[in-house]
């Protein structure tokens, strides 16, 4: 991968990063262009700000180009650009070798294992509570958390299957290439380069990837996945089993949403519809601490046998 030391003819990491955030700046600028331009293709306006309002009919459509855009001028723009600066191919600059069957079927297991986990994190980071002379800055995380919701719960309602696999392509594939473009791949790899401790970068990244939401009442377990994303990467190093995993997140909450709505059940009311007993989290710390264990030695031995051949 490269956390690692084959990097001495590119540029100062330190300098990488201030090129990630010129040209995310521009990506965002240019997201926002195309935006306008989009919505004046479409409804013959500029922009409109009645259109995002939950009410309005076009909400759904509005927030489904914005969220899009907005995914690949911030994160696979600066991505793209920061190899494209190297003089390099994305696949070789990001790592993306090929997959194994093996390694996919251990990730699909440890996103299940860990569930419950997930699930016990989200519970923690919602009864979190500011202290008395914060009350100003919870008051605005709880409306950003309200108004996330709403638009969440509004791209998530899904009439019918073309729908659904829309939401599949917006929700779950698209975010899964571009995020990890940026965080595992250009931002993980060049803090890699900047910290000598791997672990450092890994969990510097993860910080990042939450922090950048603004959801701040589903930051730790958003902060975990992240991790968890990170070490795949440093393991595997190759950026294709963090997008599989990344994937697998998202279009778990798409799939669960359509479930929820073929069966009539209101999406207010997934929150609650989940709930392990106290030992279903234990187990699943523990299988996840364990297959996680597995995984890195499966990764080591395959890493020693290419050695071996001379890869």
């Amino acid at each position: 991968m490269n956390l690692r030391e084959n990097e001495s003819a590119e540029k100062s990491p330190y300098l990488q990063l201030l090129s990630l955030v010129m040209y995310a700046t521009a990506g965002v600028l240019i997201s926002l262009i195309l935006t306008v331009l989009a919505f004046y293709v479409m409804y013959g306006e500029f922009m409109n700000y009645s259109w995002l309002e939950a009410a309005n009919p076009k909400f759904v459509t509005v927030n489904r180009v914005v969220i899009s855009l907005q995914q690949m001028g911030l994160f696979l723009v600066p991505a793209l650009f920061l190899a494209l600066g190297e003089g390099k191919k994305m696949n070789v600059f990001y790592d993306f070798k090929t997959t194994k069957a093996t390694f996919l079927l251990i990730i699909i297991a440890l996103m299940a294992v860990s569930m419950p986990l997930m699930e016990f994190s989200m519970q923690l980071n919602q009864k979190m509570v500011l202290p008395g002379f914060l009350k100003s800055i919870e008051e605005w995380m709880k409306s950003k958390e309200d108004a996330a919701m709403v638009t969440t719960e509004a791209l998530l309602k899904m009439d019918h299957i073309g729908t659904y696999l829309l939401n599949l392509i917006l929700i779950g594939i698209l975010p899964a290439v571009c995020e990890e473009l940026m965080f595992r791949g250009a931002i993980q790899r060049t803090l890699g380069r900047i910290f000598s401790n791997p672990h450092v970068a890994i969990w510097l990244s993860a910080f990042v990837f939450s922090a950048i939401h603004l959801q701040f009442y589903g930051f730790l377990p958003r902060f975990l996945l992240g991790a968890g994303f990170g070490y795949i990467y440093f393991w595997t190093k190759s950026l294709w089993y963090t997008i599989f995993a990344h994937f697998l997140n998202n279009a778990y909450a798409v799939t669960a949403a359509w479930y929820m709505q073929k069966n009539n059940i209101p999406l207010s009311e997934s929150d609650k519809t989940a709930h392990f007993q106290w030992y279903g989290y234990v187990i699943s710390v523990i299988l996840t601490v364990l297959l996680f264990k597995y995984f890195k030695d499966k990764t080591s031995k395959a890493d020693g046998e290419q050695l071996d051949k001379g890869i």
